[in-house]
């Protein structure tokens, strides 16, 4: 996918360690938000199909750059590794499609999803507590998702019959959600079919062609006029000679509180990247930081090693419930949220063991969404139990949310280094009000008997107390 079609990969790059613009304001709403839905759906579906390798943020230390481009772990990447002689994907495509073309998975993908039911889908997303929704609109094979009035240059019509990113679009906002489109504004193998080996040739590959540039240029302006998007999220580079300020300046007029990922940038030789146009918020793949960041950002991820639909994924390669629900704390303890990623199959239905993921984080969401929903950072993000489960702060409207990343037991545990008033009250979310008192070292509660298990719990302490700690 996104960079995690590599840009993060290929670069020092600013998607990692770079600063969002901060003279402009987040919109409130992606403040407020912290879950999207990040859906990887294409040709590459057809076949989904790649090695479980690992993830991204593996490479370069468990195995060289070079075996990761050879054995990708990333399904969409389907028709770059194809093209890798003796590359796994090969011998399977071989083996099970013989000598047909990468664009005869069309016909199939069209007959697949022409009864996709969209409605459903959206009703999937917005039950995990999804606030907002990122399609991939184009990847970097080339393929449209919805019917557009610019020919490829190379292709033609190369996109799919029915408009599903409209479709889409339709379906998300009847369920009172944000839509965004991601595209691969760097990357079009249609044009540039050179295979992607190594670290460099993803920059290197970025085409800079003034027919491969207008053709982005007017995708990226026929996506903003007809879907309304709210985020343009784009992928691994974007042509210099591009009219992206101009683009990027309509957009925000269009759409105020739209928003610019960090992946417009162009790619230099020695392998990190600057941007073309100032970001709204940063995306590493695959992790979180260390501290509470100051400028937004938003992990993504998908549920196991890919982010297209892979035939060869199952619970042994998904992120288990625990650590996805405590995760996604972290991140957004850190002032992040969480761009999830879903990939179906052709026909648009997604695999169960990534729906059972998704309800049971709606389930923990509607108990615990006090603490994530509209918070901000508070002084620190990591805090300490007398018990040894970390605790992630959040805050809101004057009140502390201090959530343990574990299954406390029953009976008194302090909240190491923090200081409440006279009057302060603790509640469990989902649950009842805790007694509690300053103690030695910190906040003394009383965890009740009784306690659901659950990956993390939540406590809403009121009025939020002193930090006594180092921040």
């Amino acid at each position: 996918m996104s960079d995690h079609d590599q840009s993060a990969a290929a670069t020092t790059q600013p998607g990692t360690h770079g600063t969002a613009r901060l003279d402009r304001p987040t919109p409130e709403w992606y403040d407020d938000a912290k879950l999207g839905i990040f859906v990887h759906w294409g040709l590459y579906s057809v076949p989904g199909w790649a090695t479980t390798t690992g993830t991204l943020d593996e490479a370069g230390g468990r195995f060289d750059w070079e075996t990761w481009f050879r054995e990708n772990a990333y399904a969409e990447w389907y028709l770059n590794t194809l093209r890798i002689e003796g590359s796994p994907t090969a011998a399977f495509h071989q083996k099970t499609y013989g000598d047909a073309s990468y664009e005869a998975f069309v016909e199939t993908f069209d007959a697949a999803n022409k009864d996709w039911d969209a409605a459903a889908f959206a009703a999937m997303v917005a039950d995990a507590g999804a606030k907002y929704v990122v399609l991939t609109s184009k990847h970097h094979d080339g393929f449209c998702l919805w019917p557009s009035r610019v020919p490829n240059p190379v292709k033609g019509d190369y996109h799919a019959a029915r408009d599903l990113v409209g479709d889409m679009a339709a379906a998300v906002r009847a369920e009172g959600l944000r839509f965004a489109t991601y595209y691969s504004g760097g990357l079009d193998w249609t044009m540039n079919p050179e295979p992607i080996t190594n670290r460099i040739k993803v920059g290197g590959t970025v085409l800079q062609d003034p027919a491969a540039t207008a053709y982005f240029d007017a995708h990226w302006r026929e996506l903003i006029e007809r879907y309304d998007i709210a985020i343009m999220w784009n992928d691994i580079g974007y042509p210099e000679t591009s009219d992206l300020p101009r683009i990027v300046a309509d957009f925000y007029a269009k759409t105020p509180d739209g928003l610019v990922n960090d992946r417009f940038q162009h790619h230099a030789e020695d392998g990190t990247a600057s941007y073309l146009v100032p970001p709204d918020y940063v995306t590493p793949e695959y992790r979180s930081f260390h501290r509470i960041r100051r400028d937004k950002w938003e992990a993504n991820r998908g549920i196991g090693f890919s982010f297209g639909y892979n035939r060869e994924e199952d619970d042994r390669n998904f992120l288990p419930v625990d650590d996805l629900i405590r995760f996604f704390v972290d991140v957004v303890s850190k002032n992040g949220n969480l761009l999830l990623n879903v990939g179906p199959h052709a026909d648009g239905t997604v695999q169960e063991g990534q729906m059972l993921r998704l309800r049971a984080l709606g389930a923990w969401l509607r108990t615990n969404g006090d603490a994530i929903y509209g918070t901000r950072p508070w002084t620190v993000a990591d805090g300490e139990s007398s018990s040894g489960i970390p605790v992630r702060f959040t805050q809101k409207a004057g009140d502390l949310y201090a959530t343990f990343l574990g299954q406390p037991e029953a009976g008194p545990l302090v909240l190491n280094e923090l200081a409440a008033a006279d009057g302060t009250t603790v509640e469990l979310l989902g649950g009842s009000t805790v007694a509690s008192s300053n103690g030695e070292g910190g906040l003394r509660i009383e965890v009740p008997t009784g306690l659901p298990d659950s990956a993390a719990h939540s406590l809403r302490i009121s009025p939020t107390p002193t930090w006594t700690g180092a921040s």
